[in-house]
Order: structure tokens, then sequence, then C-alpha cells
């Protein structure tokens, strides 16, 4: 799979783009999304490819970036019936006039190619319609089983230029799918795409699986579970589906996460009928006790330079949140608002930690890493669990529905107002959302 800056050279000549002052408001959320046109992606010839025709590809493709945008919140997608045909010769040479009718404030145009090698060239456009002049462009060359991806590389080009965030729509989530009845539920890890496709079961539901997560480099998860009745921690290869327990101990082990080099793994193990969090090689080895303190010490996250970590302990008589540093020195308690606080992950981007708050119901929070700022962004009547998209925009949890005992897979920007429900075939609970992909 190559991302190309410059593919394009052999098909439409590259000129440096124009910028424009077009962007959205990414503090107002879903209050002003911003109208952007994407129509269906031409092709210059019509071939036959494993994943379809690249006359269907293109009509997907832009589907697929469609979806995206709108699901960001800082988007509103023309409706198809609003949409125009683009010619291939158009690509390079939008009729803004007639876009400018539309009301579109920016306009997505690409292609879809298919090329000797048996790959697929997908080309991206950003467009300002006002202005009349092009944001930006990329190439993207890929095998036709991942069309998928290069529309979800499109979309991130198109985001990152128009709001200044970071990208996190081609990436993955890890999550534990659960069936059956509420007292005897069968709970498979599975992974998807951010949008929820491309779905795969990784686990066959013989064991009770809990906490998933990814490591930095995608290829690897490490997780709890119950097989042989005996709660312990392990470390699973996504390719080769090979696991081993991360310490082979009688005690029982759980809430693991990675660090963010890779190089180690934080878990919390309950030994003499005291819970502490400790700390492993990756790779195996003795594991090291970071912190001491009577109680239960768990859900350990890393700060993603790795200086630090924050975790749950109710040392104080209470769950609530504390911050160390990696070794384990300068335990300080950083949360003081009304009712528990449990479940902390801090942002990708280092600047909040997101969190379950539990008091009259479970709801998502963030603050800062001082513990100042706190903001409580949703309101079901039992959310937990959150993850952090790669661009530390986005949190993905898992709500419950009173007294359903189902959980289901949702999402919530920093605003608190775009707030929607994740597409799983069955129900979904711990998700983990992994790094933008390669």
């Amino acid at each position: 799979m190559r991302w190309a800056a410059a593919f394009l050279g052999a098909v439409i000549a590259f000129a440096a783009p124009v910028h424009a002052q077009i962007e959205v408001d990414v503090v107002g959320g879903i209050s002003a999304p911003m109208p952007i046109a994407i129509p269906v992606m031409p092709t210059p010839a019509q071939a036959g490819t494993p994943a379809g025709d690249t006359g269907s590809l293109g009509a997907r493709v832009a589907e697929v970036i469609t979806n995206d945008l709108r699901n960001s919140g800082l988007f509103r997608p023309l409706a198809e019936s609003a949409l125009r045909p683009v010619t291939f010769p158009q690509v390079t040479a939008p009729d803004f006039a007639g876009w400018g009718t539309t009301g579109a404030q920016a306009l997505v145009q690409g292609f879809v190619q298919a090329n000797g090698d048996g790959t697929l060239t997908v080309g991206c456009y950003l467009y300002d319609v006002f202005a009349r002049s092009e944001l930006t462009r990329q190439g993207f060359v890929v095998r036709p089983a991942d069309w998928r991806r290069a529309a979800h590389k499109c979309s991130d080009t198109v985001y990152t230029r128009l709001s200044g965030e970071g990208p996190y729509f081609d990436s993955q989530i890890v999550y534990v799918s659960e069936t059956g009845p509420k007292q005897h539920r069968t709970k498979r890890l599975a992974i998807m795409d951010q949008d929820g496709a491309n779905h795969r079961f990784i686990t066959n539901g013989q064991s009770i699986v809990l906490t998933p997560r990814f490591a930095p480099n995608q290829q690897t998860l490490v997780f709890m579970s119950f097989e042989n009745d005996r709660p312990r921690v392990y470390v699973y290869d996504v390719g080769s589906g090979r696991k081993r327990l991360v310490v082979d101990q009688p005690n029982m082990t759980f809430a693991p996460r990675f660090s963010p080099d890779g190089r180690y793994i934080v878990f919390s193990m309950a030994v003499n009928g005291n819970t502490d969090i400790y700390r492993v090689p990756a790779s195996g080895g003795g594991a090291t006790r970071l912190t001491s303190s009577p109680g239960i010490d768990t859900a350990a996250s890393y700060s993603p330079d790795g200086s630090k970590i924050v975790f749950e302990s109710d040392r104080s008589g209470g769950q609530q949140l504390y911050v160390m540093n990696a070794d384990g020195s300068n335990q300080q308690r950083i949360s003081f608002g009304g009712g528990r606080y449990a479940t902390p992950v801090w942002s990708p981007r280092g600047d909040l930690i997101a969190f379950t708050r539990i008091g009259g119901g479970f709801a998502v929070g963030i603050m800062s890493p001082d513990g100042s700022g706190e903001k409580i962004l949703t309101n079901g009547w039992q959310d937990e669990g959150p993850s952090w998209s790669p661009n530390g925009r986005v949190i993905m949890f898992f709500r419950t529905a009173q007294g359903s005992g189902k959980a289901d897979l949702w999402s919530v920007d920093l605003t608190g107002v775009n707030e929607r429900r994740v597409p799983t075939p069955l129900d979904g609970s711990d998700p983990a959302w992994g790094p933008l992909r390669p």
C-alpha cells in the first residue's frame, strides 16, 4: 500500500495549491457545520477490479467520505439530489459557478483509476468554492481491497486542512462484542474500522474477555481473559492469532495497557488482598511494582510522552484519580468533584484525561492532567470506559440502557454536542481506539 503525494503526475499534472482562509469551527461543533459538496468520483476509463468496477467504486468512495465528514459533526454534506455530476476533466477544473449555486462552501472531488499492476489510484482534491481555489490534493495507490482506506485517507486530508485538527478516520477499534441473556453473556474480542466496516471476531467466546487495548504497532493486543476460570492478562498477536500470558502468576491480573513506545505493559495484580499497579516488559520478564497503598489501584494509563501514569485508587475511601511518575514516584490525587472517578485515559495530545464519573449514574468527562477544568460530556444512564481517537478530539465509550444489561458503542467529541452511536453487529463494550494506521 502506498500513499503517493506525487503519483498523479502521469495522470493529472500537479500545481501548487492556492491556500484560502476557509475553515470550520471546531469549538462550536455541529452548531455551525460547514456545507460541503462530495460528488461521485469519475474514472478516466471504466475498468473491472476485484472490488468492483472503477465507476461504482467512485460512488462508494464518495459515500465513505460523506459519512466520515458528516459523523465528525463539523460538516454538512449536500444531499445527493443537490450534487452535480463531475466529468474527469472537471476534477482539476471545477465548475465553481455551478457549485456556487448549491450553497456549498467547500468541494471534494477526485477520481478512481485502475492501474496496470492491479492497484487502484484514488485522487483527492479539496477546493474553496467561494474563493475558486484549490486548497490541497493527495493521491493514494492501494490494492483494490483497500479502497475504503483510500477514502478514509481522503477524509483525513479534508478534515485536517479545514479544521486544523489531526486526522483520525483511517483507524481501527478493538472492543468486546456481547450477546446472550443479561446473566450469561458471551463476550468475544472484535476488530473493525472506526466507522464499523471490515468487522471481524478474533476470539471464539469460550472465555469471557475484557479491556482489550492496542499496542502502538497495532499488530498486538493486550487483554484480560477468564480462560480456565482464571482472570489473567494475555498478549495477543493479531496476525498469527497466538497469545501468551503477560505474567505467569497464580494471582488475578487485569486492566492492562501498553506504554506509548510499546516497550512495557502496565496492569493490576491482586496479591494477598491488596491490588497494585505493576509494569512488565512487553517482551516478557519480571514485573515491577509501582504502587503500594492499601486498597485497589488499577486502570493505569500512560501520558503520551511516557513520563507519567494516571490511575484510579480507592485509598481515600472511594474511587478517585491519581497521577504519578512512570516509576511510581510522586503520587498525587487530581479528582475532587462530586462522586467517584474511574477508567482514566490520557489523551494522545497530552492535554486532557478522560474518565468515568459515578454518582447518580455513569457519565464520561474530561479534565486537565492537574485536575482542573473538569467537564462532563455525556448524560446517558450508564456511560463508561472512554477511549480517545488518534487526534485527541473524539472519545468512544459504551452505554448501557437502564435495566437492559446490553451495551452499545457511542462516540462524542470534546464539545459534548456531537454524540452518535457506532454501529456493531451485536452489543458492544470496552472499546479501545487504535492509533492512526500507517
